[in-house]
């Protein structure tokens, strides 16, 4: 009875603060909440005409084709390799780029080059697919086209999967590098003089003052953006796929993920059921891999943990 009127006099106390909130509250309800009731739809067949709880229930039944089918390993693995590689890349070279621009001493040019590298993020996956299209259209792309001034062999490239593992990757990197650079970036600025200076009267050069104070200070917020990434981690980059693959049947097999899966079994096979089980699945893996992560890394050093 003391916590329940603690919480109303906690309420009372901070009107204001909660009325501020309350509208994040109702949008978790609505879009994240009361969604979850669809999580049935993976254990049936689902039919249009008797509704969700009509429908004929069919236990793990999806999850089993899923499996024997080899449609949830591919997916799975291909999912985990894009975002590992994402989240590898990605940082690897958000963190070179920080530590470059942090070591220029000319204001201006620091400015235009954090500037052109953060200019893609703004860039629509919609511009980017027209961008793509561009550049590797057989008949008239850009690569094709310098290839035929040179009297060369015109290359399909969208009829050559494992071209587009590295192709995906490198536009991921162009797009976001930008952005993960800045925050890497910010964290190097809060870093007190004081070590450098310390480390120069020592004697260390520029390269031994960033391997040993630049990239240490970073571990922090390295290991925090690792875990926001692991737990998206089978969570795909649906805008990056789609529109730079498309209905591309040719190129499934090196390039589907589980949100591209899923969207196709909606549109064009309308199996609910099967859609359902694959993004459910997509979500335990993932909820029980920040879960496995997270406890490791608390015990490793509990500062870095997120809980």
């Amino acid at each position: 009875m003391m916590k329940r009127r603690g919480f109303i006099y906690e309420i009372m106390t901070n009107k204001i603060m909660f009325l501020m909130l309350l509208p994040t509250l109702i949008f978790f309800l609505i879009n994240s909440y009361l969604p979850m009731v669809g999580i049935y739809y993976a254990f049936t067949r689902f039919d249009f005409n008797d509704g969700l709880f009509g429908s004929p229930f069919v236990g793990l039944d999806n999850f089993s084709f899923l499996w024997k089918s080899g449609i949830l390993m591919k997916l799975t693995l291909n999912t985990l390799g894009y975002n590992l590689a994402f989240i590898v890349f990605g940082n690897v070279f958000a963190i070179l780029c920080a530590v470059l621009l942090s070591e220029i001493r000319s204001a201006w040019f620091k400015k235009i080059a954090q500037s052109v590298m953060f200019l893609p993020y703004f860039i629509s996956f919609v511009i980017l697919s027209v961008i793509v299209y561009n550049l590797f259209n057989y008949e008239s792309g850009f690569l094709n086209t310098t290839l035929k001034e040179f009297s060369s062999s015109p290359v399909d490239v969208y009829n050559t999967p494992w071209a587009w593992v590295f192709l995906i990757i490198l536009f991921y990197l162009w797009k976001n590098l930008g952005y993960s650079m800045v925050i890497y970036l910010a964290a190097i600025t809060g870093i007190s003089e004081e070590y450098y200076e310390a480390a120069k009267m020592d004697g260390a050069n520029i390269f031994e003052r960033v391997w040993h104070i630049t990239i240490p200070m970073l571990k922090p917020t390295f290991v925090i953006l690792l875990l926001f990434a692991l737990g998206s981690i089978m969570k795909g980059q649906f805008d990056l796929f789609y529109q730079l693959i498309g209905n591309n049947g040719v190129l499934f097999n090196a390039t589907d993920i589980i949100d591209t899966y899923v969207y196709r079994s909606l549109k064009v096979t309308f199996d609910v059921g099967m859609a359902t089980a694959a993004g459910l699945y997509q979500s335990l893996f993932g909820f029980i891999l920040i879960i496995s992560v997270n406890y490791i890394i608390r015990k490793m050093n509990d500062d870095y943990a997120l809980f």
